[in-house]
C-alpha cells in the first residue's frame, strides 16, 4: 500500500479517495490470492489445504457456490479483533463527522466509484 500512496498521493487524491482505492485493491488482492477448492477435493486433500490455510484463506465451494472459508486461527483472531474495533457512525465524535462530511474526491477520480459497485 505504500506504493499506492507514493503513486497516487501526489496527483490530488484526497485521503478519502485514497482510502476507497486501498479498500478496492485489498479486496481484489485477497480474492486473487485466495485458494479455491471444491468440497470433494477438500475432503481428499484436507492436510494440504490445512497447510495452505496457514498462509491464506481457502475458499471451499459446493455445487459451484461458495460455502466455507478455512483460515488460520491467527487470521480469524485478527478478523474478530478488527470487527470489535469498528464503530457505529452515530457514535463518532463531532470532529470526525464534520471531516467526513467535508471530504471530497477530485472529479478526475470519480471512475474509482465504479470499482466499489
Amino acid at each position: 500500500m505504500m506504493r499506492v500512496n507514493a503513486l497516487l498521493g501526489g496527483v490530488g487524491m484526497t485521503k478519502y479517495g485514497l482510502l476507497k482505492l486501498k479498500c478496492v485493491l485489498y479486496r481484489q488482492s485477497v480474492e486473487t490470492l485466495m485458494t479455491r477448492t471444491t468440497s470433494l477435493e477438500f475432503q481428499r486433500k484436507i492436510g494440504a489445504f490445512q497447510h495452505q490455510a496457514r498462509h491464506g484463506p481457502v475458499e471451499i465451494t459446493r455445487h459451484g457456490r461458495r460455502e466455507l472459508v478455512l483460515m488460520s486461527a491467527d487470521h480469524y483472531d485478527w478478523l474478530v479483533a478488527a470487527a470489535k474495533r469498528t464503530h457505529e457512525t452515530a457514535d463518532a465524535i463531532d470532529v470526525v463527522i464534520d471531516a467526513v462530511e467535508r471530504a471530497e474526491m477530485d472529479p478526475e477520480h470519480s471512475v474509482l466509484d465504479d470499482l466499489l459497485k
